[in-house]
Order: structure tokens, then sequence, then C-alpha cells
């Protein structure tokens, strides 16, 4: 895969890292949003022939993997299928992938690609605050991801290197550590999920159970706790609101993120004046949803910054200096430049 002649400016390539076990049309839509949005030349898929992070059990042969993926990428001339990992031989690594490629090719200006999912999970990367500090990365949504991604040790630890949208088609040519997220709709397919439903259709169905698998699976049904209540997102931020001003929280801010993004219809940020109201506060809020919606809870224990995903609501709340440093309604402002920010 050579350089090419020489342009006016460097080229410009994504890299797609990962098992690719199998490639799929996300991976197709990642890669088309990345050459549009970044004003990319190509995107390198970078087949791994073994994630450290991944079981062996249920991996595919590195062949298949990579015939696979390259004929899911046929017919796009800008999506280029490599092996190099492979050819990089031993246990290399994404920070050891990046620092070859830079020696390899000087000349061109490289950005890391991935899904929300893996910005979250990034920290469990061998040296990952060295692959921020190698190239500039570009984060896509993926459903259910977004908020705990943005919330999560990778996004605090880089929070001031992260640039505006608007800024993005210049990232491949910025300073590293730099980093973009796209709150954008993306394909919501996923390996595990393909390597699920496969598994799903070559089994019998419930019909075909014997008499007694059948009871089993009845009884296990029965047994299953129901879901928790759906309430309506304006019920919802209704109930959040008034549980924070119950609580005296300070300076709450809703942003309406409905039609904006994916991840939830409005997000509520808000101040205690310690980690102790912080946390009085997150325990309010989390009595109070409970029986309305299903919920997830990050950061408690701290009481800096705590985040509760109620689903339709997301919620922070933050010691003052904490909210300052990072500056969240700033960010979602730049991300969502129409979206509507109410003091409450």
């Amino acid at each position: 895969m050579g350089e090419g002649s020489a342009a006016a400016r460097h080229r410009r390539i994504g890299l797609l890292g990962g098992s690719f076990n199998p490639a799929h049309r996300g991976h197709l839509n990642l890669s088309r949003n990345a050459l549009k949005r970044l004003d990319l030349d190509e995107v390198w898929w970078l087949v791994s022939p073994q994630n450290p992070l991944k079981p062996v059990a249920g991996m595919a042969p590195f062949a298949d993997r990579l015939g696979q993926a390259r004929q899911v990428a046929s017919g796009h001339n800008r999506i280029r299928v490599t092996d190099l990992e492979h050819r990089l031989g031993g246990r290399h690594y994404t920070a050891d992938t990046l620092t070859a490629l830079r020696r390899s090719f000087p000349r061109l200006r490289f950005v890391w690609l991935m899904g929300g999912d893996n910005l979250l999970q990034i920290p469990r990367w061998e040296r990952w605050t060295e692959i921020f500090r190698t190239v500039p990365i570009a984060v896509f949504d993926r459903p259910s991801y977004a908020s705990r991604a943005l919330c999560g040790p990778a996004a605090r630890r880089f929070a001031r290197h992260r640039l505006p949208v608007g800024a993005a088609r210049r990232l491949a040519e910025t300073k590293p550590p730099s980093w973009v997220f796209f709150h954008t709709r993306l394909d919501p397919s996923s390996a595990s999920r393909i390597r699920s439903e496969r598994a799903m259709s070559s089994s019998q169905t419930l019909a075909e159970q014997p008499p007694e698998l059948a009871t089993i699976t009845a009884l296990t049904a029965r047994t299953r706790p129901r879901r928790t209540p759906h309430a309506a997102p304006r019920e919802l931020l209704n109930l959040v609101l008034a549980t924070l001003d119950d609580g005296k929280a300070e300076a709450i801010v809703t942003i309406d993120l409905a039609g904006k993004t994916t991840i939830a219809d409005y997000m509520v940020v808000a101040s205690g004046r310690s980690a102790r109201q912080v946390t009085a506060l997150t325990e309010h809020l989390e009595a109070a949803l409970s029986p309305r919606a299903r919920i997830a809870i990050e950061g408690k224990t701290q009481g800096d910054w705590v985040l509760i995903d109620a689903g339709d609501v997301i919620v922070h709340l933050f010691r003052p200096e904490i909210r300052s440093y990072y500056n969240l309604e700033k960010l979602w402002s730049e991300a969502l430049p129409d979206a509507e920010a109410a003091r409450q």
C-alpha cells in the first residue's frame, strides 16, 4: 500500500481496527461517515489476528475473517482491508501498530476511528494514553453508548482536547492529543449480534423442543423479572427537576436533545455544593426514578461527577469546581449547535 504521488496536502487515512468477527454493514457505515466528515482519502480496515480483550473461543480463523471483510468492502474503492497487523508479527497492540504505521508512512496523516463502545473501554487497552498522544481520534456514536462513553475515564482524561464537530475536517492535520465525537444515527449492527443470530438460527425452535424442555422454558419465562414500567420522557424530566429542586440542587440546566441525537430526549446538568450533597441528590433521584424507569448510575462513590442514565433522560451531577473544569454544557452546545439549553 504505497503513498502515491505527492499532493497539495498530505493524504489522510482513517484506521479502523478490530477483529471483524465478522465484518458487517456497521463497519461500512462508520467508514463512509469518516470519509465524508473527516475529509479522508481512504479508510484502512486493520483486521486483528487476535484481540487481547476477546476470548479465542468463538473467534473465526484469521484468514476467514480477512476474506469475509474483503467481501463486505468490495465495491468501495476507498476502503482497503489489510492484514498489516498479521504481517507485523508477534503480539502487537494498537499502540505498537500506530507507531509502526507512522514510521512506515511518514507523509501520511492518520486518524484512529472507533465506536462509542470503544471510547468507554479503551482504558483497558495496553498503553491507551499513548494512543491518544500518537494520532488524532474520531469517535462515532453507537446506540446506547454515548452517554456513558462521554462520561468515562478516557473522555474525562482528555476532555480539554476534544474538538467541536465543526473542526472535524481538519482533525487529521491536528496535533494529538485531539479527538472529536460524532452524534450520528449509525447502523445498530454488531458482530456479537450477528454471531448470536447465527447461533439462534441453527438451534431448534421452542415448538420443536421435547415437552420437558418446553416446560422448563415456560417456567423460566414466568419467573423472569418484569420490566420496569416506562414513563414518558417529559414525565421523567419533570420528576427529575422536581427532585433536584427538592434536594436544593444548584444551577439546574435542561438540554433538549430530542431529534438531535439518539442517546436521550433530555439531558439535565446540576450542581451540589459538596460531594456529600451530590451523593444525597443521587440517592434521592435513584429512589424517585427506580419505580418509573430502568436506571444506571456511575460515579456515586466519589461524588465529584455522577451520571444517572434513565434512558430518555440523562442527569449529570457535579461539584461546582468539577463542573466548571469539564464545562459539559459548552461541549454539548458545540456538538449540537441547535440544542436549546434552558436554565431552570
